[in-house]
């Protein structure tokens, strides 16, 4: 199984009152991990819709365990949790570098549809991408 390791450091933006990051930024860094990861199989998003091949999230989980604060430097940890024919699961954790301290474990659903959001098969649409997937997550 492939995990790729995206590094974030926590701009002041991020933070709230209490200094620590707001728990929504957590999603975008999910979305920058998911954007690299996608990038090993050698295919970007945006070549992906131009393929006709689109990834809603259908559904979003994170736990926090620990807060992120300004200036810390973080690395995500992306990887596939879950693929099947129309949907696809990544995972991720978020740990601080200075102590790898788990801060966060999250994960984020997808849907492969077409740009008409049609439900679609991808091992059958572009069974080339399907091997690249299930290669890294170790199928």
């Amino acid at each position: 199984m492939y995990i790729h390791e995206t590094k974030i450091k926590v701009r002041y933006a991020e933070t709230d009152q209490m200094g620590i990051v707001h728990h929504s930024r957590y999603y975008p860094w999910f979305e920058e991990g998911r954007t690299e990861f996608i990038l090993q199989t050698g295919i970007t998003y945006g070549e992906l819709e131009r393929q006709g091949i689109l990834l809603p999230v259908i559904e979003t989980g994170c736990i926090y365990k620990a807060g992120a604060k300004y200036e810390d430097n973080l690395t995500v940890r992306t990887w596939i949790q879950e693929l099947k024919g129309a949907r696809i699961t990544f995972f991720y954790e978020v740990i601080r570098d200075a102590d790898h301290k788990l801060l966060a474990q999250g994960k984020t659903v997808h849907a492969f549809v077409n740009k008409n959001f049609k439900p679609i098969n991808v091992k059958k649409v572009n069974g080339e991408l399907w091997d690249k997937l299930l290669a890294l997550c170790g199928g």
